[in-house]
């Protein structure tokens, strides 16, 4: 009896769409997938020859879903995931490296404390790179990757590390001196987070004195306070164990909320799903 089953596209051209339609161009699309724009092109082309629909309006600079790709889109992406999901479960378990990029601020206050747990929840051997400083691009590829900001990735896999709210800190020392903390030295660190004159305009504090001490990372700001330099603007969340040990103390009940923070990203092609929810459990 003849087969009347339709034949099903190769599940590159298949690829190719989801990536198109993820990405909103066949540049990025290429990107992401390793092709060039004119495989990608290619691939959608053949696609829509086989399907007998279109399934992008090609714009000037963009590109945009037609009726029928919006309508496909959602089954395309159930089955890929279903597809990925069963092949981490039945094979997935080979896979017992991870690799984390992340600062050194972030590695020696946050991960450190959670290594023992991560590597029993993770059962994985754990490699961890230090990401060079002002490299704050987050590839798709097989790195899981720590990186501060509003959480805007296109990754798969994302989760906020915790809230960031900065706090005024100082060493127990210089706690101890005469006058309102306001007048003692500051210390001050390039980056993202909440600058003195934020804080100065937010609790109406002067905005002298100007800190003699600047770093470019949060760890070394805050070895500097804690050994009695001057008062720092800290993380909350990245000096708890210091006000926990007496080696700082806050200064202020307030504290100032912050929009951004670390965020933990990662691909299908860095971890299996329990891999990630295992990695997301050890890192809250």
């Amino acid at each position: 009896m003849e087969n009347l089953a339709p034949k099903l596209p190769p599940l590159e051209w298949i690829r190719a769409f989801e990536a198109a339609a993820r990405c909103g161009s066949f540049t990025a699309a290429g990107a992401d997938t390793g092709l060039t724009q004119s495989a990608i092109s290619q691939r959608i082309a053949q696609l829509e020859l086989h399907l007998g629909a279109t399934l992008f309006h090609r714009r000037a600079r963009s590109i945009e879903l037609t009726i029928e790709g919006e309508a496909w889109l959602p089954h395309v992406r159930m089955a890929l995931n279903s597809l990925r999901e069963s092949s981490d479960a039945i094979f997935g378990a080979s896979r017992g490296r991870l690799t984390i990029s992340a600062s050194q601020s972030i590695t020696d206050l946050w991960l450190l404390p959670r290594l023992a747990k991560l590597q029993v929840l993770t059962n994985s051997q754990i490699s961890l790179q230090t990401m060079v400083l002002g490299a704050h691009s987050a590839p798709q590829d097989d790195v899981v990757r720590i990186r501060y900001g509003s959480g805007d990735w296109p990754h798969t896999y994302r989760m906020k590390l915790y809230s960031e709210e900065i706090v005024p800190v100082a060493a127990p020392s210089l706690n101890k001196q005469f006058g309102h903390w306001t007048e003692w030295p500051r210390i001050t660190c390039s980056g993202p987070r909440p600058s003195w004159n934020d804080w100065s305009a937010r609790f109406g504090i002067p905005t002298t004195p100007v800190p003699k001490l600047r770093f470019d990372t949060f760890l070394s700001a805050l070895g500097a306070a804690r050994a009695g330099m001057g008062v720092f603007l800290a993380s909350l969340p990245l000096c708890e164990r210091d006000l926990a040990n007496g080696s700082l103390v806050r200064l202020e009940e307030e504290a100032l909320q912050h929009h951004e923070s670390y965020w933990l990203l990662a691909g299908h092609e860095a971890m299996t799903k329990p891999q990630w929810q295992a990695l997301a459990t050890a890192l809250q």
